[in-house]
């Protein structure tokens, strides 16, 4: 009887070793070597300005939170890895409209983003060309006290997409 229970046990704790479970950062995209990131502007091919810039600042405040890497806000020969993004599209849709003042008093920002990391040596650690991030937004419409809102929601999207990107490069998920 006591050789059963042994078993059982064994068995019990086998099973329990190969549930998957790991430790964040632990299954990473990145090689043991990196200590220097190098994250440029994101290139914008888009109309709008200012939206690679964005995305790009809360990408760099994202991974020097979450690792110790060294972080560049630029192109780096010297740099372990390239963090490159490009915005692929962005589109403002009008979602409501206010048939008092005629106007739209909702809006959707759309943005399509591609990121490939890629070490010194050229080879691709990580990549996703499709990124698609939304954020709505209210628009002022007294037009004496008018205030864009498009700034704050690209900053609350940007923030977003900076951290699924990082929980994607560093948890390999």
């Amino acid at each position: 009887m006591r050789a059963y229970v042994l078993i059982a046990i064994a068995v019990v704790l086998a099973g329990l070793s190969g549930c998957g479970y790991h430790t964040p950062g632990a299954a990473t995209h990145l090689p043991p070597g990196v200590k220097t990131l190098a994250i440029p502007v994101f290139a914008n091919d888009t109309v709008l300005n200012g939206t690679g810039r964005a995305l790009t600042e809360a990408v760099i405040r994202e991974f020097v939170a979450r690792t110790n890497f060294r972080v560049i806000p630029k192109a780096d020969a010297s740099a372990d890895a390239v963090l490159h993004g490009t915005v692929l599209n962005e589109l403002i849709t009008p979602l409501t409209y206010n048939t008092q003042t005629q106007q739209s008093s909702s809006f959707l920002i759309t943005l399509v983003v591609s990121v490939t990391l890629q070490s010194r040596s050229g080879k691709i650690l990580y990549q996703n060309n499709n990124y698609v991030y939304r954020q709505q937004y209210q628009s002022t419409t007294d037009l004496p006290t008018f205030f864009s809102e498009d700034p704050a929601a690209i900053q609350r999207l940007s923030s977003d997409f900076a951290s699924q990107l990082a929980a994607d490069v560093l948890e390999g998920f």
